[in-house]
C-alpha cells in the first residue's frame, strides 16, 4: 500500500468517498475543546474540514497527492502535508487530537509506527484510532482468483488493530472508550461494525 497503490485508487474516480466526516470522530470530539488536530490518513478531507468548522487547527495527512490535490482545493485554513508516516513520524507531543480512521498499519516487531503515532499526542490530549471489524471481512485464501488473474489474499489481521495499541499505551495514558459499534454508513458495501478506541494522556 505505498503512494502509487492509494493514488490510483483515488484515481479511479472524482470522488471516492462521500464527503461526509466519519461517525465516530462526530461522536467522539464533538463538545471537545478545540486545538491542534492531526488527521492522518485523511484522503478526500471530510473529517479534516469538520473538525477545521469546529475551531480546530488542522494538520491532515496523507501518502497519496492525488487525495491531497482533491482535499485542498479551497481550504488554505488546513495544513495539508503528504508524508508517509511508517518513514518520517510526525513531531512528538504535538497535537492535542491524533485522529486516525481506518488507517492501515501493517505489524512491525519494534511497533515504531504505531509508537510513533502515540508520541505524536500531546500532554492532556486525546487519541482516536477507528478500524473496521475484523471479523466482518470476507475470508479469502491464497487461491482465491478474478478471473484469470490470482487475487492477492488481504487479511485483516496484518494490521494493528485497537487492542493492539492499548497494549503499547503507557501508564499516562486513560483508555475512555474501547467498544465495537454499529456504523450508520456500511463501508465498502458490508462492513457495518467499528472498532472504535478513543484515550486520553495524562496532563
Amino acid at each position: 500500500m505505498d503512494q502509487q497503490f492509494w493514488d490510483d485508487m483515488y484515481g479511479e474516480s472524482e470522488r471516492r468517498f462521500s464527503g461526509l466526516p466519519n461517525d465516530a470522530l462526530v461522536a467522539e470530539v464533538t463538545g471537545m475543546a478545540p486545538g491542534q488536530a492531526l488527521d492522518l490518513g485523511c484522503g478526500e478531507g471530510a473529517d479534516a474540514y469538520w473538525l477545521a468548522e469546529r475551531g480546530w487547527q488542522v494538520t491532515a495527512v496523507d501518502i497519496s497527492q492525488v487525495a491531497l490535490d482533491r482535499a485542498a482545493a479551497g481550504h488554505p485554513e488546513i495544513s495539508w502535508q503528504r508524508a508517509d508516516i511508517t518513514v518520517t513520524p510526525m513531531p512528538a507531543r504535538s497535537f492535542d487530537l491524533v485522529s486516525a480512521h481506518y488507517f492501515p498499519i501493517v505489524h512491525e516487531s519494534d511497533h515504531a509506527t504505531v509508537r510513533g503515532l502515540i508520541d505524536a499526542v500531546a500532554p492532556g490530549g486525546t487519541l482516536l484510532f477507528v478500524a473496521h471489524d475484523p471479523t466482518e471481512f470476507p475470508q479469502r485464501d491464497d487461491h482465491s482468483h478474478e478471473g484469470d488473474r490470482p487475487s492477492p489474499r488481504f487479511d485483516p489481521y496484518d494490521f494493528y488493530q485497537p487492542s493492539e495499541i492499548v497494549e503499547l499505551l503507557g501508564d499516562d495514558w486513560t483508555v475512555e472508550v474501547d467498544e465495537r459499534r454499529d456504523r450508520d454508513r456500511p463501508a465498502a458495501g458490508h462492513q457495518i461494525k467499528d472498532l472504535v478506541l478513543r484515550a486520553r494522556r495524562a496532563s
